[in-house]
């Protein structure tokens, strides 16, 4: 399941949603990422999230299916959130269910430092002395770049 939205997202939903195929599910791992008040500069007051309508479904979609491929999972979704977001509000949630906890958490990882790399989002953050564009980070590279 592939969600974007900017409306405030139900984890135990998302929970239950994964717990749908049980029996056969054993282990379910979980992200959620939060808006922090420190990035690239600091006082972040906000974030503001764009993405590219249609295209960045796709991706998370292809992203999923590279995930089943790799690891034995049952189920997967990724739910981000889009518009204006204030400190510790969510903005992604990325769940997976398996039979077994390393497939479930190797895949989850996978999930989460490929989406941050090659989704089409964009990301502004707004601090106290204005709003900045923030740029892909090294490390979010060099992390996604651990899968290949």
């Amino acid at each position: 399941m592939i969600s974007i939205q900017q409306a405030p997202f139900d984890i135990a939903a998302f929970d239950q949603t994964l717990r749908a195929h049980s029996p056969k599910v054993g282990a379910i791992a979980t992200f959620c990422g939060l808006v922090r008040d420190f990035s690239e500069r600091p006082d972040v007051t906000a974030i503001y999230l764009e993405h590219f309508p249609g295209m960045t479904e796709k991706v998370l979609s292809e992203l999923i299916e590279e995930a089943k491929q790799r690891w034995s999972i049952i189920d997967a979704i990724i739910c981000h959130r889009i518009g204006k977001l204030s400190l510790g509000e969510p903005i992604v949630y990325v769940g997976v269910a398996s039979a077994h906890r390393k497939a479930a958490f190797a895949a989850c990882e996978f999930l989460i430092d490929k989406l941050k790399t090659t989704a089409p989002f964009w990301k502004k953050e707004i601090t106290s002395e204005g709003e900045h564009w923030v740029d892909e980070r090294d490390k979010d590279q060099q992390s996604a770049a651990e899968w290949d």
